[in-house]
């Protein structure tokens, strides 16, 4: 029986010794070195857990952010990060020091209302910002370059679900220059070989998201609503969105980091919600009527918008996990909690 137990180990142990290799490989770079991802916006509401992510698979995370968004306390202790604008000359000596494989663009200017109010600074950021990385990425050799865009690249779609092949044709300033950026992110890769994939986001929500910009709805009314004030609704309420867990999206960066080339993929639920809707589920949650104020549509907001994920469930083995009921409660108990803090 000794010897039977010895010839099967001298048998399998090479195919052992294979796997354990392959997973070796799949955590690191084919210089066999830990693969080193550069962050913008790193250390705000979704960059962060971008960050969480690469650290689960043994990657080197370099954050840059320039904090008008992001919170420091939200990176861990020992994690390289630089406080340092996209638009900069010296974000280059971050690329000099680290050198890094992958680059996951989310720092951008994410305001309908501010792209309108100031559409000369929605440029410089989200357009202008995202061409200093891409001449930066080809400088240094960066092996991919991974984007955060926006469904609102699509505008008013007249057909839902909206899907990747759906009409492009933006009607705030900010859709615009999320599609601009998208433009010279593929022209890169056909002029010089820059390997990317750009993330069509949907409607991003849960812990740590500011209570500013239309992207942060549900912040804003889950912090009104445990502060017990009346929330505000431009239009009248009826208007949906999709609504997708910030945990769902980081996964799905990580997973473009090794497919996924050269694709535009939509990151999202294809579960349209109305405002009323998101009301009446955040209703559960209050120990009192909440109280709601309708007041006018502003312009350059969509009136429907959801989202079709096929591409990305085939191409990157993406689906979102988290189901709208169970994000908003983790959301509402973790605000929950950062207002008992405040109040200690």
């Amino acid at each position: 029986m000794l010897n039977v137990q010895l010839f099967w180990h001298w048998v399998h142990l090479p195919i052992i010794l294979i796997i354990y290799y392959k997973e070796l490989l799949s955590n690191n770079n084919e210089y066999g070195e830990c693969m080193k991802v550069l962050i913008t916006g790193g250390a705000g509401f979704i960059g962060s857990f971008i960050v969480e992510e690469v650290l689960k698979r043994n990657w080197q995370p370099i954050v840059v952010d320039n904090f008008s968004a992001g919170n420091p306390g939200f990176i861990s202790v020992g994690i390289p990060i630089y406080n340092v604008d996209i638009r900069s000359s010296s974000l280059e000596q971050v690329f000099q020091d680290h050198k890094p494989s992958i680059v996951i663009h989310q720092a951008a200017q994410v305001s309908v209302g501010q792209s309108k109010n100031d559409p000369l600074n929605d440029c410089q950021i989200n357009i202008n910002g995202t061409l200093n990385l891409l001449n930066l990425c080809v400088k240094y050799q960066v092996r991919k370059f991974i984007f955060a865009s926006s469904a609102a690249v699509y505008g008013e779609s007249i057909t839902v679900p909206i899907s990747e092949e759906s009409a492009q044709k933006p009607i705030s300033f900010y859709g615009l220059s999320k599609y601009s950026a998208e433009q010279y992110i593929q022209l890169f890769h056909q002029n010089f070989g820059l390997s990317y994939t750009i993330l069509r986001y949907s409607n991003v929500f849960g812990m740590r998201q500011k209570q500013s910009g239309e992207a942060g709805v549900i912040s804003i009314f889950v912090n009104r609503m445990i502060r017990k004030q009346p929330i505000h609704v431009f239009g009248n309420g009826n208007q949906t969105r999709d609504f997708v867990f910030v945990r769902d999206v980081a996964k799905a960066n990580v997973l473009a980091m090794t497919s996924g080339d050269q694709e535009i993929l939509n990151i999202c639920t294809n579960q349209p919600i109305s405002i009323n809707e998101l009301i009446s589920q955040l209703q559960q949650f209050a120990d009192y009527p909440l109280v709601v104020h309708y007041k006018d549509r502003r312009v350059g907001d969509i009136e429907t918008s959801y989202l079709s994920f096929n591409r990305a469930q085939n191409l990157l083995n993406w689906r979102p996990e988290t189901s709208f009921e169970i994000g908003l409660k983790e959301t509402v108990e973790y605000f929950s909690k950062e207002l008992e803090a405040e109040t200690r």
